[in-house]
């Protein structure tokens, strides 16, 4: 089972993983990671812009590449674009396998490169001014262990 989606709503994780998993027979584990926007001091709104053209082709081709290198019965990619509030949902990941590890690898690997080498563009609005949020240098590095 596959499920890719670029979606510009509130969505509900737990509505998410319970088909999900349904949709799974036989499995061994599911792994799922779900992003939430931090309550950092003074932070109102994140807003997430992406290249349209891109993105969701994207998705698909990272989930092409968590299948080909991992034992996946089923990869759920759920990414919100737009405007929104500290403790809604951004992201949410989630691998079914019949062994744990290819479960929980498989959406580490999904997740490094959603934050590192996506699509998206992240500023965040503090005290009613928009700031332009920069990679982080940890993310880069944890991108580099899936490469070669």
């Amino acid at each position: 089972m596959r499920d890719i989606r670029l979606i510009d709503h509130v969505f509900h994780p737990g509505a998410l993983i319970g088909p999900f998993t349904s949709a799974n027979p036989g499995l061994g584990g599911v792994c799922t990671f779900v992003g939430e926007v931090r309550a950092d001091a003074g932070v109102e709104l994140l807003e997430l812009t992406h290249y349209a053209p891109l993105t969701l082709p994207g998705m698909h081709e990272l989930a092409d590449s968590a299948f080909a290198r991992f034992a996946l019965m089923g990869l759920l990619m759920v990414h919100r674009v737009g405007q929104m509030h500290p403790g809604e949902p951004i992201v949410c990941v989630s691998a079914a396998a019949l062994h744990r590890r290819d479960a929980i690898d498989a959406v580490d690997f999904c997740m490094d490169h959603l934050k590192s080498a996506a699509w998206f563009w992240k500023r965040e609005r503090r005290d009613g001014q928009w700031h332009w949020i920069e990679p982080r240098e940890q993310d880069a590095r944890d991108l580099s262990r899936w490469q070669g």
